[in-house]
């Protein structure tokens, strides 16, 4: 049984998240699905545009579905992880260049994977519920999913401050950090989509004043530093204990590399450039670095408590983002 409800509706085609029991946890059958849909309507007249929504209130997608992988590092099978994060990429990639528009509803959680659906359509929709994040260092791994190249096209430091303590967005940040583009409350969700099925027309969407941004004017310069330590040492200085607390608990090699992703992101000339880096941490992430003991701690033991081991020095770190040769991320031709 299909854990996405995928069809054709009007105008336009419907790709709706329906494993509402799991936050709508993104699966690599699930990747596969939307990625297929979008390659049979790319060329289909009688779809105008695409929809793409979460079934239950509480996530429109609160990330991927790492179990499978995390057993199969385990039992030192890294081939699992690779082809799963190939293909949730490469599905990352067709949303962002799809030449129909693709309007996403993003309600409730919205992290890691979730973001890599909904943050690269051409019109992201946001309500009062929607909670944006990409806290992928707390659990060993980077901010994936083209992930990296949100955050350096977000405003001055935020990229390095969202990136670094996983902080969560509401409506108003997620717009103004550009993971989002209109503020619509969810009780106007489903006359939206009627009238977007009905004409396959994007003018219909017509959103409100955008909530106030926290991050707006907010003093994150103490995130410019070079390097995690220095963030740290400024921060301590500051006394800015609230950011400080989640980089004293994430990964430390995870947030060296976030450091450089984000950054290398902003001379990148399009998302395919930031998913092909950082599908070289992801590649090496269950054999050479905190993936698996971060994934233990959160997600299957639940104590919290990671014991973070993997080198996070300068050279290890360029060694995880360095090029995998014929293992490199590749774009398939009808990309």
């Amino acid at each position: 049984m299909s854990d996405m409800i995928i069809r054709k509706e009007g105008r336009a085609g419907r790709i709706t998240f329906d494993r509402p029991q799991a936050l709508n946890a993104l699966s690599h059958a699930m990747a596969l699905e939307i990625h297929a849909a979008l390659g049979g309507w790319r060329d289909d007249p009688a779809v105008s545009l695409v929809i793409i929504d979460a079934a239950g209130d509480r996530a429109f997608c609160a990330g991927g579905d790492i179990a499978a992988v995390y057993r199969a590092g385990l039992d030192g099978d890294h081939q699992v992880g690779r082809d799963f994060f190939r293909d949730e990429y490469r599905m990352n990639a067709r949303i962002a260049d799809y030449p129909k528009p693709v309007v996403a509803l993003m309600q409730g959680f919205v992290m890691g994977g979730g973001v890599g659906v909904g943050g690269h359509a051409s019109h992201r929709i946001v309500g009062d519920s929607t909670q944006v994040a990409m806290p992928e260092a707390g659990i060993g791994l980077i901010p994936d999913v083209g992930g990296s190249w949100l955050l350096g096209h977000a405003p001055g430091r935020v990229g390095e401050y969202l990136g670094l303590t996983s902080a969560r967005m509401g409506p108003g940040d997620a717009i103004f950090a550009g993971f989002a583009d209109t503020y619509l409350p969810e009780a106007e969700w489903p006359a939206l989509i009627k009238e977007l099925t009905r004409t396959g027309d994007t003018a219909a969407i017509k959103g409100k004043p955008r909530p106030t941004a926290t991050l707006e004017g907010a003093d994150l310069s103490s995130f410019g530093g070079r390097t995690v330590d220095e963030i740290i040492a400024s921060l301590k200085a500051a006394g800015d204990d609230a950011a400080l607390k989640p980089l004293l608990r994430n990964s430390p090699l995870s947030m060296a590399a976030t450091l450089a992703l984000v950054r290398a992101a902003r001379a990148d000339l399009g998302v395919r450039d930031s998913l092909a880096r950082e599908y070289r941490f992801t590649y090496r992430a269950t054999a050479a670095g905190d993936f698996l003991e971060g994934v233990r701690a959160q997600l299957i033991d639940k104590d919290r408590n990671p014991q973070w081991a993997a080198d996070s020095s300068d050279t290890h770190v360029r060694a995880m983002l360095a090029p995998l040769g014929d293992d490199d991320l590749k774009w398939e031709e009808s990309q």
